[in-house]
């Protein structure tokens, strides 16, 4: 990759992943629901929906550990195994695109692009294997478990965007989540907010809200002048 900081355009897209590229939150809240539980800490699908989404798996668990009462030792490993394994058999029989993102990413082709996302790589390729939508952005992935810093802290999409040679200033965060959000914005990035729930959540002051992923050409387009 071009090592020098690139501000001209076109801007550098950064994509979160799950429910921004692919529809794999209502997945994963049923996963967390099932097995949560079987390890002693009361939680439901519509829990991580209104609370949790896009946070890290570790952060529930200890959320959850304050407000029941600690796991076993030793077990959280067990459990995040079982919830990653249960994630990805549900994710390769059942994952589909967020709608409008195929259609979107084609239009989007002559931008360079990555991926941003708080779960490990393992399932960032499996998403985007299960969904074909691969060929958009090679190997240009960013996990939070490989560079050890999770949204919302900044740093993340930082060390993104200085991965891929562009100023944070060059850089649009595409996100669905709260936490993504706030870190695209304390990066100093521009930051469309893919908004799914527009009565429930707004968008922060400074981000540009957006309802569906075919509204997202036109966001950047006027972002990229």
């Amino acid at each position: 990759m071009n090592s020098a900081l690139n501000t001209t355009t076109p801007l550098c897209l950064l994509f979160d992943c799950d429910g921004t590229l692919v529809d794999s939150e209502i997945l994963l809240a049923e996963v967390m629901g099932d097995i949560l539980p079987e390890f002693g800490l009361p939680f439901s699908a519509r829990q991580y929906m209104d609370e949790f989404r896009g946070v890290r798996f570790q952060t529930i668990v200890q959320t959850l550990e304050k407000r029941f009462q600690a796991l076993a030792e030793d077990a959280f490993p067990q459990l995040e195994a079982g919830m990653r394994a249960r994630m990805e058999a549900r994710m390769r029989a059942e994952l589909v695109t967020i709608p409008g993102m195929t259609a979107a990413l084609e239009e989007l082709s002559s931008h360079p692009k990555a991926v941003v996302s708080n779960g490990p790589e393992r399932k960032i390729r499996c998403a985007l294997e299960s969904t074909e939508l691969g060929h958009h952005f090679a190997d240009r992935l960013f996990s939070a478990y490989t560079l050890n810093v999770w949204k919302p802290d900044p740093e993340l999409y930082r060390k993104a965007a200085a991965a891929m040679g562009y100023a944070p200033q060059a850089c649009v965060v595409i996100d669905d989540a709260a936490v993504g959000v706030e870190a695209g914005l304390a990066a100093g990035m521009h930051v469309i907010h893919l908004n799914h729930f527009p009565n429930e959540e707004v968008t922060p002051k400074g981000a540009i809200g957006i309802h569906h992923a075919s509204e997202l050409p036109a966001a950047i387009a006027r972002l990229n002048v």
